[in-house]
């Protein structure tokens, strides 16, 4: 017994470290296995127990029959006059437990039961992965790259392979077998082919866990990053605000001579990035985050766009290589931006209208709508506004997309 005990205590420690399955699951896998076997040694299973002793380290099973005056199932009932036979106590009702012998089960019977047991113990090998892992949701993490494929890169975590997808992939990063990566987990799910990881490294929220792990102000609150936009590999922008008047935001996230941004972009493989002074005046901030380029004007309207009016210099600025510095300019602002040049600009066909509600020095403190398109106004001359339809005319804002390039030329 003693002996019995010892050998299904090793099983259970062998398992475990194997599966990382705890024993009361090893054990309820084992019970569920043999009552499969029992189901396909008798047709049934509807009246059988099965119960673990820890002391003996065995198992024991057991057929319940109900006492009937007349027996319609020998199953699953007994007479009054056989169960009289055991003890003169019995009465029609009662239910009687008999013990069967495990060895008596056909072959076939057995096989059932390890495969119950094997897939239990699979499912919950699973769980166990699922909920490991799920804790780093919206985390980063760093692995080793396992294997490749034109589909996705694996990165080894442990437990289980990552999948950093193609489509979440910096377009100007190659990775060898072997080497070590960081990436933001966006979701941990169960799929039929067990658990899944997915992570990412064009996720605007990687950027935040990266300035959160390399500068304590970010991480502690000090500091604050409001909203960010990126191209993942080529720009970013980034809004900070400071909750302490004699900490500067912008300052703390650049560091002396760069020595806190630049590890980041180094990691990032030379992403710019714009780190931009939030302002709850939604004028400041649309100047703010339409910045290098220069901005004589912001005005705000009551369907929260804006309209910038900038130097005639400052327009391929303002709107940017293919138009993306005034498409992350609108992201981290919440709002639809239009863009004017100064010398084409008529105050007199805004001042009046019922929906302007501030310009820049006004304060606007209610939510915008998130932006849906970038628009340039038609107040530009035939050449320029055919060039700039082509450039902007259906672009439309990737979900989620948010991105400190230094200073353009």
């Amino acid at each position: 017994m003693a002996k019995a005990k010892e050998n299904i205590v090793a099983l259970f420690s062998q398992i475990e470290g194997m599966k990382g399955v705890k024993p009361d699951l090893i054990i309820e896998a084992l019970k569920e296995g043999i009552v499969a076997a029992y189901k396909k040694q008798y047709g049934q299973a509807q009246n059988v127990e099965v119960a673990y002793d820890e002391d003996s380290g065995e198992f024991a099973v057991y057929s319940v029959r109900e006492v009937v005056d007349e027996v319609f199932d020998s199953r699953l009932e007994i007479s009054l006059e056989d169960a009289r036979q055991f003890s003169e106590l019995y009465e029609v009702g009662d239910k009687i437990r008999f013990q069967e012998d495990i060895k008596d089960f056909a072959r076939s019977s057995i096989g059932v039961a390890k495969q119950n047991v094997l897939r239990k113990l699979k499912e919950e090998e699973q769980k166990d992965i699922l909920n490991e892992y799920k804790k780093y949701e919206g985390e980063m993490i760093s692995g080793i790259v396992d294997r490749l494929d034109d589909r996705a890169i694996y990165i080894k975590l442990g437990r289980l392979d990552a999948m950093l997808m193609r489509k979440d992939q910096i377009f100007k990063e190659h990775y060898r077998i072997g080497d070590r990566i960081s990436v933001f987990v966006t979701e941990v799910k169960m799929s039929p082919k067990g658990p899944r990881v997915i992570v990412s490294r064009t996720a605007p929220d990687m950027l935040k866990r990266m300035f959160e792990k390399e500068i304590p102000e970010v991480f502690d609150g000090t500091v604050e990053i409001m909203a960010i936009a990126r191209e993942a590999g080529d720009r970013a922008k980034i809004v900070v605000r400071s909750h302490n008047e004699k900490v500067d935001a912008i300052g703390t996230m650049v560091g002396r001579k760069g020595s806190n941004i630049q590890p980041i972009i180094n990691d990032l493989h030379g992403e710019n990035m714009d780190i931009i002074e939030w302002s709850s005046d939604k004028g400041t901030l649309v100047r703010n985050v339409l910045k290098p380029a220069q901005v004589n004007a912001v005005y705000v309207f009551d369907d929260g766009s804006a309209l910038a009016v900038v130097p005639d210099d400052q327009l391929t600025l303002a709107i940017g290589k293919k138009g993306q510095n005034v498409r992350l300019a609108a992201q981290v602002a919440h709002c639809k931006i239009d863009i004017k040049k100064a010398s084409e600009f008529d105050e007199s066909e805004i001042i009046g209208l019922d929906d302007i509600v501030n310009t820049d020095d006004e304060e606007l403190e209610e939510d915008v709508p998130t932006l849906e398109e970038v628009e340039v106004e038609e107040a530009l001359n035939p050449e320029e506004q055919v060039g700039l339809e082509e450039l902007l005319g259906d672009m439309k804002l990737p979900e989620n997309a948010e991105e400190y390039e230094g200073d353009e030329d």
